[in-house]
């Protein structure tokens, strides 16, 4: 491959020191750096060591300094509220300088953390850049998370406080969150010294005397707080992922390589600038929403969307479209599950019709595997690129991506494109020796890691090299399969258990799925590997229909088990399918495919703390019964 992204890509390998040196000038610091790449204490690497900054000064005060100040910072569009309010750059660091001095008046100061406990409402972002300007660190908890899930979470970051609301609104429901932080708190071991709420006009939480204080009381009162120059590789945030023991996991975010590369990420991945108006529709308790609905836009001097709705139902699916139109976004990132949502609600594209879509100019998709059938439906529908990238609560922003902002490469159906800068991504075996192109084996990133990446987890350096670093010395895990082809593009097949042995062929789940969701008739589809006595295991697929298909399931079945035969092969062994009504995922829109292998199975399970909607899983179950499993 030639061409201007090779070029910055050699070059962010060859020079690493360099080419994140060169990024860092357009982050402004207190304090420029000692080292930008300390691996004085590998595989503990660190960005930027000696360096002092602020996170919240380089997302605010610095745009007003330059002249933003009456820039729109902030839209939050709510359908479920009927609400859409805008912040200038000015208001949104007055709302967040005060909501500093809040924090500080109860006692927070740097190194403290924080439990963030909201809905998709602005205060939710003011309070992560409250935090930050403070160096407080915080941990968002998605807003509505089971009390048992939030204890242990309160028990892990020991915060000194928790922010909260009074409620989530989940479509036309009211989700009142009182009860459930109550609990939380009457369950965990650690204690914190204060809950400062929001009220929201939906639900007015009644306060604990003493130990609980109202937002708007406390930030009227409070004097505006200044920003607080921390160290580059101070903790920004912590952010609890799902870890196999139970125990989640704390990963680690920094504030010097954090910016670092979510500032680079925006020109030169997403293709956007200073002024833009830049959507991740996605929920501030997630990765992406650290990312890209708070962080690397305001960074970047853009205006962030901030949606408290669904992609159908609120009212119906063409509800991306009316925020694309009415705000003039130009970017839209999201997963491919709200868009497979939409093209089950309207397979036509219908709802389109009625929106000027003319300032779009791509459309971003991650979070699991985009189906090719899914990113084309979307690509002939919006007539603009579509891009899959791949990347990870772990990693922070992309491993892979198509560069539209250095260079817009062809687009392979399947495929999240190219390494992004800084990542040298390898396919290896199970001794950890690289595979030749073409073969599928384990995708590991060789070390060290670009900034922005986790330095380690929250108070636990063993676990973050047992979970990531062990499988692979010099490598990090990132427990995908896939490979490279010969154009150096990778494609990121399936979850590395997700990769089934029948009779000794290592076949990806991911391939399946592929060719199911190509069927005309298939919405959205999952395959897993169930137990076999003969085989080992067995592919078992799973399809939700388009909206209006009224065609007999047997027929459709025996379709897409022909052509699974057809284009993957008899060694696939692909025979039995099912249709369901819908698929369990969690709340980002990640398919529970080892919760549906354990039911499969006759395993017993544990609900996800994550699941969207418990009610799903018996329903899997009496599918599964209906054709022999699940016993």
């Amino acid at each position: 491959m030639t061409g201007r992204y090779q070029e910055a890509y050699d070059r962010s390998i060859a020079d690493k020191e360099g080419f994140w040196a060169e990024a860092a000038e357009n982050i402004s610091w207190y304090r420029k750096w000692d080292r930008v790449l300390d691996d004085s204490n590998a595989p503990f690497y660190r960005w930027f060591t000696g360096g002092e900054v602020n996170t919240c000064y380089n997302a605010l005060d610095r745009h007003i300094e330059n002249g933003r100040g009456d820039q729109t910072a902030l839209i939050y569009d709510s359908p479920v509220t009927n609400t859409v309010e805008k912040f200038t750059y000015h208001q949104l660091r007055d709302e967040v300088s005060r909501l500093a001095g809040a924090l500080h008046a109860r006692g927070v100061t740097k190194g403290d953390r924080v439990i963030i406990y909201m809905p998709m409402i602005p205060q939710a972002a003011m309070a992560m850049l409250a935090c930050a300007r403070i160096g407080a660190i915080h941990s968002v908890v998605f807003g509505g998370f089971a009390s048992n899930e939030l204890a242990t979470r309160i028990n892990d970051a020991k915060p000194k406080l928790i922010l909260s609301a009074s409620c989530g609104i989940e479509g036309s429901r009211v989700i009142e969150y009182k009860p459930l932080l109550d609990r939380a708190i009457d369950m965990a071991t650690h204690k914190p010294s204060g809950v400062i709420l929001f009220q929201r006009p939906q639900c007015d939480a009644p306060l604990i005397d003493g130990r609980d204080y109202d937002w708007t009381v406390e930030c009227a009162k409070a004097a505006p707080s200044d920003c607080v120059p921390v160290a580059a590789t101070d903790p920004l945030y912590v952010l609890y992922t799902s870890g196999t023991t139970g125990q989640p996991k704390g990963v680690v975010r920094d504030n010097g390589g954090h910016m670092v590369a979510l500032q680079w990420s925006m020109k030169n991945i997403y293709g956007v600038e200073a002024g833009d108006v830049y959507w991740a529709a996605s929920d501030v308790g997630w990765v992406v929403g650290h990312s890209y609905i708070v962080y690397a836009p305001l960074l970047a001097g853009c205006t962030t969307v901030m949606y408290e709705g669904k992609p159908v139902g609120t009212p119906d699916a063409g509800a991306f479209w009316r925020v694309i139109s009415q705000h003039k976004v130009k970017v839209l990132f999201t997963a491919p599950t709200a868009f497979r949502a939409i093209k089950r609600d309207d397979p036509k594209a219908a709802h389109m019709a009625n929106y000027d879509l003319g300032c779009l100019e791509a459309l971003y998709l991650a979070g699991e595997r985009s189906d090719p059938d899914t990113l084309q439906w979307a690509e002939s529908s919006l007539g603009v690129p579509v891009i899959d990238h791949w990347w990870q609560t772990e990693t922070g922003w992309s491993i892979c991506a198509n560069p539209r902002g250095i260079e817009l490469l062809p687009i392979k159906y399947g495929s999240p494109t190219v390494a992004a800068c800084g990542w040298d991504v390898q396919v290896l075996d199970e001794a950890g020796k690289p595979l030749p192109r073409g073969q599928i084996g384990a995708l590991a990133a060789k070390l060290p890691l670009p900034p922005g990446t986790l330095p380690t987890l929250w108070q636990n350096d063993d676990r973050f090299k047992s979970s990531y670093l062990e499988e692979f010395p010099g490598y990090y895990a990132t427990g995908d399969a896939g490979f490279i082809d010969e154009d150096g593009y990778i494609y990121v097949m399936s979850r590395t258990d997700d990769i089934i042995n029948v009779a000794g062929h290592r076949l990806s789940t991911g391939a399946m799925e592929e060719v199911l969701s190509g069927h005309k008739d298939v919405a959205e589809c999952a395959v897993i590997g169930v137990h076999d006595d003969l085989k080992g295991q067995l592919p078992l697929g799973f399809v939700v229909l388009k909206a209006g298909v009224t065609r007999p399931h047997e027929a459709i079945l025996a379709e897409v088990v022909a052509m699974v035969r057809d284009q993957i092969g008899p060694v696939a062994a692909f025979k039995q399918a099912t249709v369901v009504d819908r698929l369990p995922k969690t709340r980002s829109g990640k398919i529970l495919r080892k919760t549906m292998r354990s039911i499969a199975d006759g395993e017993s399970y544990n609900t996800p703390a994550t699941i969207d909607d418990p009610a799903i899983l018996p329903e899997i179950a009496e599918a599964l019964k209906e054709i022999g499993y699940a016993k």
